[in-house]
């Protein structure tokens, strides 16, 4: 054995030794914690031994399928135990994980598959057919049922194995695979409200920087009990709740939606005490009937993100939960996704700030020139971090422009004060170009939340000769409350400049959102354009 092939295996050992995957994370919180209960999904409990054993088969029963590091493979479900365990399993084979929005058409599904060049599927029997359309022509090498019992049979579905099937008999030890920390691990595709999906590439580098700083500033502890209702598939339930809480060895009660009556229902019957909603979930869960009837008093710990938060609505949590500690936390999917936390302590003497940046975070405020603005101005919010992304997968373009001189661009507009605590604007997309003049959406969404009949609000621009852009608002009312468009007018002129007043006022049953709870603009000026059109 010559010298070179000795120094080889050693780099090895050496390696393997100093690894830190997401398989890896599991593995260390089932030695410290083997006992503890991990993980709870409708009458199943398991402890982290139980959840470590149920991924290890898994990984077994897929590799023994063929299934090998740098596969592809599409994930579409609702929230289920499955969901964690493939997660977990994926990560150990080094295959990597592309879960997509259960939302979407085959159409959507298709573009995502040919561009990504997945070639396996793992799906709940719901969205199955879905994804069999999807890859109708392609190349698909393996095809996983999630949630179902061994002796499932469905015609249709006959060229799937289930996953209970795959893993039943498999060995109980970890799997082992070459793998590095920077190695890829998922494919988060961005919801593309704006153009086509994006393929955001995160490696275990990028996610397990992001659970550090995640665990020390929201801080999390292994005593907390949380709620993971928002979908999985997106990156802020995913890589700022489940993983985090798994790491440090929180307990999970793992929820297939966002249903409010049902997560009120499982806060007392569990005495959860952390709970993550974006924005919208809270203002259901506030507006429920049931808020003040269940014992909510085990909450100690309410984040929210994914969207602005009202102020009115920060302040109304406040009162409604005094034992809880609000955190507002901000981010991307691009940055794995979080990068600034405001804290509890600062929930009300900053209101409305996004907080400050996160432990592995350098974030700074940049005007179009890519130089550091004064704080106090306004200006493109930026960061250098560990959490970000390793590009945009097969587009070095977007890639280059996404990290131009060597920031991460966010295009979220913010304001940075003297203490380093950050407010953002509005996304760049949704300032509104009204006379010549750009208007905050935000900044107009914050009056009319005032309003006391206002239970959601969302404010666009859409095209106008004369304007170039128009101001309007789209409302939902509380119920049984009367709000005119004449009233709102009215109101916001008391409040707002007068090219900040929307030109047009409609109201809605609801708004329509994506399954993480953001309001899609696009199709809001989608709809409004013409209703627009038709009452000039």
């Amino acid at each position: 054995m010559n010298q070179q092939h000795v120094e080889t295996e050693v780099d090895k050992l050496v390696e393997r030794a100093r690894r830190n995957t997401l398989g890896d994370i599991l593995e260390r919180t089932k030695d410290r914690y083997p006992d503890k209960f991990a993980i709870a999904y409708k009458d199943l409990r398991l402890t982290y031994t139980e959840l470590d054993v149920l991924v290890n088969q898994t990984a077994h029963g897929m590799r023994k399928d063929g299934v090998k590091k740098g596969d592809k493979m599409t994930v579409m479900s609702r929230n289920s135990l499955d969901f964690v365990v493939v997660n977990f399993a994926l990560a150990r084979l080094g295959a990597v994980m592309i879960p997509i929005n259960y939302m979407l058409t085959a159409s959507d599904a298709e573009y995502i598959l040919a561009h990504a060049g997945a070639n396996g599927f793992i799906a709940s029997p719901e969205f199955a057919p879905i994804l069999d359309e999807a890859g109708i022509g392609k190349d698909i090498s393996f095809r996983y049922l999630m949630d179902t019992p061994q002796e499932f049979s469905d015609e249709s579905l006959s060229t799937w194995t289930p996953l209970s099937v795959l893993r039943k008999g498999q060995p109980t030890s970890s799997v082992e695979t070459d793998l590095a920390d920077d190695d890829l691990l998922h494919v988060l595709y961005t919801s593309g409200t704006e153009s086509k999906p994006k393929g955001v590439m995160l490696t275990h580098k990028s996610i397990i920087s992001e659970y550090v700083s995640t665990v020390v500033d929201t801080n999390m502890e292994p005593s907390d009990r949380m709620i993971h209702a928002l979908p999985l598939y997106h990156s802020a339930q995913l890589h700022v709740f489940l993983g985090p809480s798994i790491y440090i060895g929180g307990s999970g009660i793992i929820l297939e939606g966002a249903n409010p009556e049902e997560i009120l229902r499982t806060i007392e019957k569990e005495k959860a005490t952390s709970l993550f909603c974006p924005p919208t979930v809270w203002i259901a869960l506030l507006r429920h009937s049931d808020f003040d009837k269940r014992d909510l008093s085990s909450l100690r710990k309410c984040y929210y993100g994914a969207a602005i938060m009202p102020m009115e609505i920060i302040k109304e949590l406040t009162t409604r939960l005094p034992n809880a500690k609000l955190y507002n936390c901000y981010g991307q999917t691009e940055v794995a996704p979080l990068v600034t936390v405001l804290k509890p302590e600062d929930q009300l003497r900053k209101l409305g700030s996004a907080g400050k940046p996160i432990l592995n975070v350098q974030t700074k405020i940049f005007n179009d020139n890519d130089e550091e603005v004064p704080r106090g101005e306004v200006g493109e919010i930026v960061h250098r971090t560990s959490h970000a992304m390793k590009g945009y997968l097969n587009d070095p373009e977007k890639t280059r422009e996404a990290f131009k001189n060597g920031w991460f661009h966010s295009g979220d507009l913010g304001v940075m004060d003297e203490e380093g605590y950050i407010t953002v604007v509005d996304r760049k997309k949704d300032m509104i170009n009204t006379g010549g003049v750009n208007v905050s959406s935000r900044e107009v969404e914050e009056v009319i939340y005032e309003l006391e009949g206002v239970s959601e609000v969302a404010v666009i621009g859409v095209p106008d000769a004369y304007w170039i852009e128009a101001v309007t608002a789209v409302i939902v009312r509380k119920d049984g409350v009367e709000l005119t468009e004449e009233a709102v007018i009215r109101y916001c002129k008391g409040k707002l400049s007068s090219f900040k007043v929307p030109k047009y006022v409609y109201f809605a049953e609801e708004l329509p959102k994506n399954p993480s709870g953001k309001v899609l603009k696009r199709s809001l000026r989608d709809t409004y354009e013409q209703l627009v059109k038709n009452k000039r």
